[in-house]
């Protein structure tokens, strides 16, 4: 196997709590402590909270800092096809046998204590990035904020809250007051944060928590505002106008997205060289990201080919939004969800602009909804829906009755994940 190291070991830390999501940072400190605190000697972060864009937004930042000369330290969840993805040291994906290495220190010093998976792995991250010399380090938090395991450093030299949506309802609250709330708490006194478009609920609450700690913020809207003008991006804030190429990730959201990481670079004081480089040279997989190649395209050649692991309302709308500006063509999707995520409200925004829903079950997921399930909720938002056994049977269903449509493989990030293993 592969990567038979790494792998065995990350089973072992699946066992060590027996729930996945566990929200509480003793655990965290506890074993730093042992680890000796790497989480204090690491390069420059800028820690990223939100709910949409957050993966966007530092894939730009990660772009603009290497375009200038930086070494970039950056961590993100969950991953797609292989758990490396999560940590890229220096500006490379971590090897094999460092990232065995870390698991192996963490998994001995940790000493059979309770823990999650998400937070020894975070915690293995952060000593790798405290044993490799770099510039800055981008740490993206994995769930909420106030007590996401990333939020363990005490200056970071810059915050970053992108939009706040309804998701994860069942651990951070029941309102965008709530969930932005608890985004917010990565808050450091005297530390900016960049603030990301908001709702008034949400921004309300994340002023709230600035004024208790002591955080200045740039608000979009306020300090810095980013617009598309014809084929351009413009971006304007106190030190003056940029005009820029669109951004190369797809979507109208992610000019918003940019106009944060612009926002981000402007701050730390990074040269011209940066802001056309954060636009046209970012890549984030599985965020309306077009499959050109590999087993599905051959499988149907003449099909127009998408993957997208958005999978909340907000990610919804950002999706129907783009598919409204894509060139008329017959529009499928292929859909699968977990059981906690909310369906209408995820596929209500893209029902005008598609012609039918193939349902899928995630393969190799306990969490997935039924694929029956997903049709009938297709049904109630207006959507033309059946169950297929799988992507491939779908994708073949779709081809045979109309070859040269445009299909959107959809719905969570582990679809998209396995759909990236697949057809890799």
């Amino acid at each position: 196997m592969a990567h038979a190291g790494s792998d065995i070991i990350l089973e072992r830390m699946m066992a060590l709590h027996p729930k996945i999501i566990d929200l509480t940072l003793d655990r965290v400190w506890r074993l730093l402590a042992a680890l000796d605190n790497p989480q204090d000697r690491l390069p420059p972060v800028i820690h990223i909270a939100g709910t949409n864009g957050k993966g966007s937004t530092q894939a730009m930042i990660r772009a603009g800092l290497e375009a200038a000369g930086h070494r970039v330290h950056a961590y993100t969840s969950p991953h797609l096809a292989r758990f490396h993805e999560r940590i890229r040291l220096a500006g490379e994906l971590i090897t094999e046998q460092h990232l065995t290495e870390m698991l192996e220190a963490c998994y001995a010093a940790n000493d059979g204590a309770n823990i999650t998976y998400f937070e020894i792995t975070t915690c293995a991250a952060l000593l790798a990035f405290a044993r490799t010399p770099a510039d800055f380090t981008l740490l993206e938090v994995g769930l909420g904020g106030r007590l996401d395991a990333t939020n363990v450093v005490e200056k970071p030299a810059l915050c970053i809250i992108t939009p706040v949506s309804m998701d994860h309802e069942q651990y951070l609250g029941d309102t965008l007051g709530k969930i932005a709330g608890e985004k917010a708490g990565i808050l450091k006194r005297g530390v900016t944060c960049i603030v990301g478009p908001q709702t008034d609920e949400g921004l309300d609450a994340i002023e709230a928590s600035a004024a208790r700690v002591g955080a200045p913020l740039l608000i979009h809207g306020q300090h810095w505002h980013v617009a598309r003008e014809g084929d351009r991006m413009i971006y304007q804030d106190e030190n003056g106008l940029l005009d820029l190429p669109l951004p190369n990730l797809p979507g109208a959201h992610q000019i918003q997205n940019a106009g944060a990481a612009l926002a981000a670079l402007r701050h730390l004081g990074q040269p011209d060289v940066t802001f056309e480089a954060a636009v046209t040279r970012a890549f984030w997989p599985a965020r309306m990201q077009r499959l050109r190649e590999g087993p599905l395209v051959e499988q149907a050649p003449k099909i127009e080919l998408w993957l997208d692991g958005g999978h909340n309302p907000a990610a919804g709308e950002a999706i129907g939004a783009h598919l409204a500006t894509l060139p008329k063509r017959p529009t499928h999707l292929i859909c699968g969800m977990l059981n906690t995520k909310d369906i209408g409200g995820y596929l209500r925004p893209m029902a005008p602009h598609i012609d039918s829903l193939l349902a899928v079950s995630i393969p190799d997921t306990e969490a997935t909804l039924p694929a029956a399930e997903t049709a009938a909720a297709a049904t109630r938002a207006g959507i033309t829906a059946s169950v297929a056994a799988s992507v491939g049977a779908a994708l073949a269903d779709i081809a045979a009755r109309d070859p040269q449509a445009r299909v959107l493989i959809c719905g969570s990030l582990y679809l998209a994940g396995s759909i990236l293993r697949e057809n890799g």
